[in-house]
């Protein structure tokens, strides 16, 4: 049996993945028509809540358990660390304005000004609220900025957008068209954000990236177990933004 066919599939294989894929047929005009459909994409996501996973190590040890996390706008934030046995290692929150952390490890309770340095005692990183909320809906925090200064370019499967802004600062953003909206004109397509990256003097405030995006529904109603009070439904219409 001959094994040509099937090497030559290979490296054409090779081929393709190291070609950078074209644009969609209808492409922003310009990086403003593109971030007003970011925000279009997020707009009916007022909030989120998740869980995870945490295995950290640094100066004050290994930190290993549960993550429940609540984020809702502009800039409110809760996040609970639990064990593997379920009792409460952490817990911040922020309401924008006032800062409060229960640290069992150490038995202490920090309050005082909800300033990035406050919460990155739990992130470990400097982030104001209300960037910190916006990167977990997915959005991208963006900088004072003139809409007639920004720049966009297609970028090997997504748009990058340079925003410059005021003292200096910078802001990079990358934005990729949904699968299913690809054919759509751009004024109906969905974006989803991938990186962002905000640098001031030759200082990198920070970078994040996004990665394995899935739809998240709308959360259900709270309900008593008791069936004392009525059910509290969620703030807003329908969602499925990512």
């Amino acid at each position: 049996m001959s094994r040509t066919p099937l090497l030559a599939g290979a490296a054409l294989s090779v081929m393709l993945v190291g070609c950078p894929g074209p644009p969609p047929p209808s492409q922003f005009p310009n990086a403003a028509d593109a971030l007003g459909r970011m925000k279009a994409t997020y707009a009916c996501a007022n909030g989120v809540q998740g869980e995870g996973k945490i295995d950290h190590v640094g100066k004050q040890g290994r930190v290993r358990g549960d993550v429940l996390m609540f984020a809702i706008n502009p800039a409110r934030v809760r996040v609970d660390v639990l064990s593997s046995f379920g009792a409460m290692i952490y817990s911040l929150t922020s309401n924008g304005t006032d800062f409060k952390m229960l640290d069992t490890q150490n038995k202490q309770f920090l309050y005082g000004p909800a300033k990035a340095c406050n919460l990155a005692r739990m992130t470990q990183v400097p982030l104001p609220g209300h960037v910190l909320v916006s990167l977990l809906r997915g959005e991208a925090p963006l900088l004072v900025h003139q809409d007639e200064a920004m720049s966009i370019g297609w970028d090997d499967g997504h748009y990058a957008i340079e925003i410059p802004s005021t003292h200096e600062a910078k802001q990079t953003v990358h934005l990729q068209v949904y699968g299913e909206d690809w054919m759509k004109p751009w004024a109906q397509q969905r974006v989803r954000v991938t990186h962002v990256e905000v640098v001031q003097r030759n200082f990198t405030h920070y970078i994040a990236d996004l990665s394995d995006h899935e739809k998240a529904k709308t959360a259900p109603p709270r309900v008593d177990p008791d069936g004392l009070d009525p059910d509290i439904p969620p703030s807003g219409g329908p969602c499925d933004a990512e």
